[in-house]
């Protein structure tokens, strides 16, 4: 059985959307990504104190997109990523990591401002920018999947959970872009939201 720390609205929830695509069994350990002091297991396996964390027999990892290769590629029955001598291997990795380092950082700089400011006085400028990158980075995602059926040419990868999550990130509140400007990434977002292993963790 695998243990993953996890949060309701943070990159977790792939991991747990994988999860249940193999069928594998697993039980979630409760954290947050708020300011509420993180769990002491956790921060032991993972000194940042973010999820998600999965716990396996032998060992303990962090960051959504190496977990997704390390499940998928221990679970390979599942079809979740190309082997490694097929030649759509390099873009499934190529996009799982794009979204997880650049993607997901153009996030941060809306849900995070501090990070990346000196002062609240800033916060305006960090999100004006978050709202720039993040047409950028989606346009860039949605072009490239152009007519494919799915991110990574015409199969299904865990690539797609990973657009179907941070498909849901997306804040009108915070003035973000809305899907509905990425055509070809809305229908793989819709898509990758219809199986009933997605369904289960995303509703």
């Amino acid at each position: 059985m695998y243990k993953l720390f996890y949060a309701d609205n943070s990159a977790a929830m792939g991991t747990r959307a994988v999860l249940e695509e193999i069928g594998a069994e697993y039980e979630l350990l409760d954290s947050s990504i708020d300011d509420s002091p993180r769990p002491p297991e956790l921060l032991a396996l993972n000194p940042n104190g973010w999820v998600p964390v999965l716990i396996y027999d032998g060992g303990a990892m962090h960051e959504a997109s190496a977990i997704t290769v390390f499940l998928a590629d221990r679970h390979p029955e599942a079809g979740l990523a190309p082997a490694a001598d097929d030649p759509l291997r390099g873009p499934f990795l190529q996009w799982l990591v794009y979204m997880s380092n650049t993607l997901q950082m153009a996030y941060q700089l809306s849900y995070y401002p501090g990070r990346f400011s000196d002062g609240p006085e800033h916060y305006e400028s960090a999100i004006k920018r978050s709202c720039e990158r993040l047409r950028e980075i989606w346009g860039m995602i949605d072009d490239a999947i152009g007519d494919n059926d799915w991110l990574v040419g015409n199969r299904f990868t865990a690539a797609d959970i990973h657009v179907r999550m941070l498909a849901t990130w997306l804040s009108p509140d915070l003035g973000h872009p809305t899907m509905d400007e990425f055509p070809n990434a809305k229908r793989v977002a819709a898509n990758a939201a219809a199986r009933p292993a997605v369904m289960k963790v995303f509703g």
